[in-house]
């Protein structure tokens, strides 16, 4: 019988972060395990340890030029990978070749049947596109597990839902061009990166925006009325999520005033949708959060609501 959650952690994956009071810092995934530890985790589901991807895997995704220029620039140890938000630094390449590998590792538990679910604490980076890094995003996890999706399991329809509090413009560039991909997005609007109004949505996108001061009840009424219910009519055969909390009320760079019981609410929802659609690709990752306190509780509440919506582990085989 598959476990219902792996959880992965470890050194490759704490040392994602940027140097000299960068708002992303390399505290996180500390800051999670020691919530983790404290709800008896670490007793009750699988602990994956971490990996760099190869440059191969990478290049699933990205461009040969993107790689090469974020290794150059790893090499040097200064300057910047975009306009001014990521900086590089000596090993930034490793870091973010962790992120996605660990990604990728999840992946292949997955398909392998030996989880139902998977959750890293650092990862979403759903800013960075094929070709460019932004918005602290060194390469997109997620976008390399799309493609290894379909280059190694063949696994088409996608669904990519995303609850970090700015909007994942990197993302969205490559799915809406993509009629296998879904992707559904809440997100403070407007805010970081200017992107995501209404009327960027489509038959496979679909954002709502929200104000600054939403709240709890606007942010899962529009998961459960809107969102879901749209990822459930795509029927996707593996679902991704973007798990940022940085629209909690605590944190410092946005407004949204959503709390770690607004965050359980949707992963129970996202974990009974699953239920429903008789998936067992179901991955979770890290993504913004910038109050280490704020992002403790969270991620805790987060993994409670997928325990509390897993029921018994589907039998079908989700590949379409």
């Amino acid at each position: 019988m598959s476990a219902p959650l792996a959880l992965f952690v470890g050194d490759l994956l704490a040392c994602y972060g940027f140097p000299d009071g960068h708002p992303l810092g390399i505290d996180r995934q500390g800051a999670f395990w020691s919530e983790a530890l404290k709800l008896g985790l670490d007793k009750r589901v699988q602990i994956g340890a971490p990996r760099l991807a190869t440059r191969e895997e990478l290049e699933r995704f990205h461009t040969t030029e993107h790689v090469s220029w974020v290794k150059l620039r790893s090499e040097i140890g200064d300057g910047y990978l975009d306009y001014g938000d990521t900086p590089a630094f000596p090993g930034v390449f490793e870091r973010g070749a962790a992120v996605a590998g660990t990604a990728i590792e999840g992946l292949e538990r997955l398909m392998a049947g030996d989880v139902q679910r998977t959750f890293q604490p650092i990862g979403g980076l759903h800013h960075a596109r094929r070709g460019q890094a932004a918005g602290f995003c060194v390469f997109n996890d997620l976008g390399v597990v799309i493609d290894s999706l379909r280059s190694r399991f063949g696994v088409q329809r996608i669904g990519y839902v995303d609850i970090d509090v700015h909007h994942g413009d990197g993302t969205q560039s490559i799915v809406a061009a993509d009629p296998d991909t879904f992707y559904g997005s809440t997100h403070q609007y407007p805010w970081y990166p200017g992107t995501g109004s209404a009327g960027e949505s489509s038959d496979t996108v679909v954002n709502v925006p929200l104000e600054a001061g939403s709240g709890d009840e606007a942010f899962v009424n529009a998961w459960r009325n809107t969102i879901l219910p749209a990822t459930e009519a795509f029927a996707p055969a593996a679902i991704l999520v973007s798990a940022g909390f940085d629209a909690h009320l605590d944190d410092p760079l946005a407004g949204l005033m959503v709390t770690s019981k607004g965050f359980r609410a949707v992963a129970l929802e996202v974990a009974k949708l699953a239920r429903r659609l008789g998936l067992r690709g179901v991955a979770l990752t890290l993504e913004g959060g910038y109050d280490v306190d704020a992002l403790r509780a969270s991620a805790g509440a987060t993994i409670e609501g997928l325990l509390a919506g897993l029921g018994p582990a589907p039998r079908r085989d989700s590949r379409k």
